[in-house]
């Protein structure tokens, strides 16, 4: 049973992410969602509320657990018994970030593989550091996130 993890920050799940989450767990028999619980940037959301609005965001797809982490991805994908790290890639800037991590990755744990997805279309530019910034300033991208998502920015903000 291949199992892999997809570790981010997820603040807040976009579906872009979901996108990214449908097609791994299509390959894999089981995808972890790892929601990293101590990211060194500001939050909307506290990490019980991330895992919470991505658990919603895949309760279509049932070999999906979504949980939390702490420290190295690669120290949570040998944990959880993942032979595979999930990632996302939407531009060049995120080929040459995600190329020198999975090199740190392989030196880490050489036993777990790297896979990436190219975005599809109507995500490529999509961030959720971006997204927070638009609907800060008032601008409508209801599109890009799950309606339980724009409900619980409606009540951040």
């Amino acid at each position: 049973m291949a199992t892999a993890i997809y570790p981010g920050t997820f603040d807040p799940v976009t579906l872009g992410h979901v996108d990214v989450a449908t097609r791994a767990a299509s390959i894999f028999d089981k995808l972890l969602i790892a929601v990293y619980a101590t990211p060194s940037k500001t939050l909307m959301f506290n990490t019980e509320e991330r895992v919470d609005l991505f658990k919603r965001a895949m309760e279509h797809t049932p070999n999906v657990e979504v949980v939390e982490f702490q420290g190295l991805v690669v120290e949570a994908a040998r944990q959880q018994g993942a032979k595979a790290i999930v990632r996302g890639l939407r531009s060049g800037s995120d080929f040459e970030y995600e190329f020198e991590m999975a090199f740190m990755n392989k030196k880490l744990a050489p036993d777990v593989e790297v896979v990436c997805f190219m975005a599809s279309l109507p995500f490529q530019y999509v961030s959720s550091s971006l997204l927070k910034e638009v609907i800060g300033l008032g601008g409508d991208v209801t599109d890009l996130l799950s309606p339980h998502v724009v409900e619980a920015i409606a009540k951040k903000l």
